[in-house]
């Protein structure tokens, strides 16, 4: 849990509660909202299985809408929670990075099937030596972001565009003279072909 200088990981999944045609809305419009929903479910119970208990780091839950951090049942009780907030994901995002407690922070979200212990310690490590790290998204985005945040913890999501081929790069271009580390691209399911793609190599 401690990293170095005696500060702690702090592993921060963004999670929305899992209501109907309010999770995966783009993932919905090709395949239908139940079986978005149905994804979404799935798939973060794999990822707080796989990586919320490893005691390298502690996973925080940032959920939305905020009153979803009373919700029971979906999230491990075990998780402490933290509300989003409001503004767009830059901003919420952005509040997380600044109000957690000392320590680098590394953000994710439940869009992601193939995210691993393995690649969490990996954002980690890079942070020993490096500002900040990403881990790119196939459609131009990223599924990951970390912060060293000392000595000082910078605000890089700004005039980014979100859901968009551009929104690495936006968010990059926000870190001129950081030392930046990226890890593997990993495929984002946000449409209804990734989901063909996902469900085909999985042999589904």
């Amino acid at each position: 849990m401690s990293a170095e200088n005696g500060r702690s990981n702090w592993l921060v999944v963004m999670s929305k509660a899992p209501r109907m045609g309010n999770v995966k809305t783009r993932l919905a419009r090709d395949i239908g909202a139940t079986e978005a929903l149905r994804f979404y479910k799935t798939n973060t119970g794999h990822l707080l299985r796989n990586v919320g208990r490893d005691p390298r780091w502690t996973t925080v839950i940032a959920a939305a809408p905020d009153v979803a951090t009373e919700d029971a049942g979906f999230w491990p009780d075990e998780m402490p929670r933290v509300p989003q907030g409001g503004g767009d994901l830059g901003a919420r995002m952005d509040r997380v990075m600044q109000t957690m407690p000392a320590g680098p922070v590394v953000l994710i979200g439940c869009d992601i099937p193939n995210v691993t212990d393995t690649r969490i310690a990996a954002a980690f490590k890079a942070l020993g030596n490096h500002d900040a790290v990403f881990g790119p998204a196939e459609d131009g985005g990223y599924w990951l972001v970390g912060l060293k945040r000392f000595p000082r913890v910078p605000s890089i999501f700004e005039n980014v565009r979100w859901s968009t081929q551009h929104a690495l790069a936006d968010t990059r271009a926000n870190l001129k003279g950081a030392r930046v580390a990226l890890l593997d691209t990993l495929p984002d399911i946000d449409t209804g072909a990734d989901y063909a793609r996902w469900k085909l190599s999985h042999g589904s």
